[in-house]
């Protein structure tokens, strides 16, 4: 197992590590400063142990590949990848904060007020993923960072997918990603799909705001079990706040079949948003919205609540907008009506002689 390397560690002849802020299974995580550009960095080190094997060493080159491609706020950034004597190594945007996973052991308990925006800004960015035909295979909170003014990032795309080299059909032997996350087909060795997504981002949330997972059990095979014979506990019977159309939300996306779900994290963020602006109603089928357009949409709801609070002010209805089509229709026929005004009074001027 590899030892933490020293500070002042110079990667590639330019990252200067700082000091260790992470380790994963299969590599460390530094703060370290880019003496070229003169900035904080990030550098995630594949472990030694791994650097021989080829399968690992492939992971870690796909989650540069695949998050190098994605550009979006809530996603970390890739800056660069190397190779030097110290090793095999990401280097990506310093996030200052913690991850979701650290945030839930020191709450319990998220409030709706403090949960709904950070699961927004994360359907926001598996669903920009997801249009851009890449399935992240890996969701849980440990690979969502979280700033210190609740700006949520995704990192990790070591094991993502992309969606036109997904056969429908396929069977994996070797079951990669966090087994209490995982989605039921993709425990089954099934393909991944953006719905796989969707299932894992519905295991954190009913996390945020019970405080618990769906299924606990170190067993892998009694988890397998659970999550394809047994439904999960209702999250009212956890946390009474919980409000019923959330609950239902949740529950529909924990769904056993992925044709249950919605297929997309676009589509899942904007029933949460919907929900967000009208707590008290709930929405079985998504607004209709174009992706681009749901996204555009949560990125302003969140340059709007700046602090991630939702009030009763920001969700009070605004004035609805006028019906454009009807008021056209309206100025149509007053503009047929007057138009025929001449008309009849040449009638009427040509026949009143006639009554004399």
């Amino acid at each position: 197992m590899q030892n933490e390397l020293p500070t002042n560690v110079l990667l590639g002849n330019r990252y200067r590590l700082v000091h260790q802020v992470g380790k994963g299974g299969m590599a460390l995580v530094y703060e370290a400063y880019d003496q070229m550009l003169e900035r904080p960095v990030a550098v995630k080190l594949l472990r030694e142990d791994f650097l021989q094997d080829p399968a690992f060493r492939d992971r870690f080159k796909q989650e540069a590949r695949s998050a190098a491609n994605l550009s979006h706020p809530n996603i970390v950034t890739i800056y660069d990848f190397g190779f030097d004597d110290n090793g095999l190594y990401i280097v990506m945007e310093f996030v200052h904060g913690t991850d979701l996973k650290t945030k839930i052991r020191e709450k319990k308990i998220f409030s709706v007020n403090e949960g709904i925006p950070l699961i927004l800004q994360a359907c926001a960015a598996l669903g920009y993923a997801h249009r851009a035909g890449i399935v992240h295979c890996d969701v849980k909170p440990h690979n969502m960072l979280v700033t210190p003014d609740s700006r949520l990032k995704i990192t990790d795309f070591g094991i993502a997918r992309a969606l036109s080299t997904i056969d429908p059909q396929e069977k994996q032997e070797v079951v990669w990603g966090s087994p209490q996350y995982l989605s039921p087909e993709q425990a089954m060795g099934q393909a991944p799909t953006p719905a796989s997504d969707v299932y894992s981002l519905g295991v954190v949330i009913y996390e945020m705001f019970t405080g618990r997972l769906p299924f606990e059990t170190d067993d892998p095979e009694q988890l397998a079990a659970l999550r394809l014979n047994t439904d999960p506990t209702p999250p009212h019977l956890i946390n009474p706040q919980i409000p019923e159309p959330l609950e239902r939300i949740i529950l529909k996306v924990l769904s056993k079949e992925p044709a249950q779900r919605y297929r997309t994290a676009d589509q899942l963020g904007r029933v949460l948003l919907t929900f967000s602006q009208q707590p008290d109603k709930y929405y079985l089928v998504p607004p209709p919205l174009q992706p681009d357009e749901a996204a555009e949409t949560v990125k302003s709801t969140f340059q709007a609540r700046r602090q991630t609070q939702i009030s009763s002010e920001d969700e009070t209805p605004s004035a609805p907008a006028p019906e454009w089509k009807t008021i056209g229709l309206e100025l149509a026929c007053i503009l047929f009506v007057g138009g025929l005004i001449p008309f009849w009074l040449y009638v009427w001027f040509s026949i009143r002689p006639l009554f004399n």
